[in-house]
């Protein structure tokens, strides 16, 4: 079991932001990672489709051995872990916490902003999240309608791409927040560009790097990381993609975005007569 893949999945590329940090702090593991870019994004959709989108990538990673699932998408997270959880219950399933936490420690103006989908902050785990963390602060939510779409196109810089940002930031700024959270795993792909448009004074969280750390102790407390005398991977072996739209596509992000050039497997969405949804490789 310890030498099974890890299985990562969110609605498009976004969840690679998590994929890279894995990569780096888990060298000797195998992963499998799925984007549903035929439902990119999440953020718009119904709590009843997000959750048969989840469940039906988390059949399709548990048949392919996955020891351990990432939920690589906040909008996932928000309205699917629990169920997930419950389905699988042998398996551990991590997902993704807006990372208020760290932000309300690092504000100094007592203002932290979070940039995120309309379904992530309807979500019960970021309300809990901010209850818990955040009553001594002000939050600034930021909805960011088409962020993820624009990753998704490959926008990451540009007089385009900084007039859609600055239109996110704006009002964070006005209301003086000094810390951002970056509360959607696409957005890391453009924290260069946030960063230069706000300023080196203003704190920009990425939850990716933590997210990591914590799968990391998950597997070591459960017994699953890989055998130490397998070593490190090579790419080949290592890494495994697939997407349910088009694997080309998919392909010219992976390298755009994390510097990987791979095949992905491309994965057919078929509902079943009783509405419950499957996936198979095409």
């Amino acid at each position: 079991m310890s030498g099974a893949p890890i299985g990562l999945f969110d609605s498009g590329v976004g969840g690679l932001s998590i994929w890279r940090q894995v990569v780096h702090a888990l060298s000797s593991e195998q992963l499998l990672y799925v984007a549903d870019q035929a439902h990119v994004p999440y953020g718009h959709r119904s709590a009843a489709e997000i959750q048969a989108h989840s469940q039906a990538i988390a059949d399709y990673l548990v048949a392919e051995g996955c020891k351990a699932i990432v939920v690589a998408c906040n909008t996932a997270s928000a309205v699917a872990l629990e169920p997930l959880r419950q389905r699988f219950p042998q398996l551990p399933i991590l997902g993704l916490e807006p990372a208020v936490k760290p932000a309300v420690q690092l504000t100094r103006s007592g203002v932290v902003g979070v940039m995120a989908t309309p379904a992530t902050f309807q979500g019960q785990l970021y309300r809990a999240t901010v209850g818990r963390y955040a009553t001594a602060v002000q939050v600034v939510e930021q909805v960011c309608v088409g962020l993820a779409e624009l990753v998704e196109q490959g926008e990451l810089e540009g007089p385009d791409c900084d007039a859609r940002l600055m239109g996110y930031l704006e009002p964070m700024l006005a209301a003086g927040a000094d810390t951002i959270v970056l509360g959607c795993t696409h957005y890391p792909f453009v924290i260069e560009s946030i960063r230069r448009l706000v300023g080196p004074s203003m704190a920009v969280v990425d939850p990716a790097p933590a997210v990591a750390r914590h799968l990391a102790d998950v597997l070591a407390r459960e017994g699953l990381l890989a055998p130490a005398e397998r070593g490190p991977l090579e790419p080949a072996s290592r890494y495994r993609f697939a997407t349910t739209s088009s694997p080309s596509a998919f392909n010219r992000a992976l390298s755009r975005l994390v510097g990987v050039s791979s095949s992905s497997q491309a994965l057919i969405w078929q509902q079943r007569p009783d509405q419950s949804p499957v996936l198979h490789p095409a």
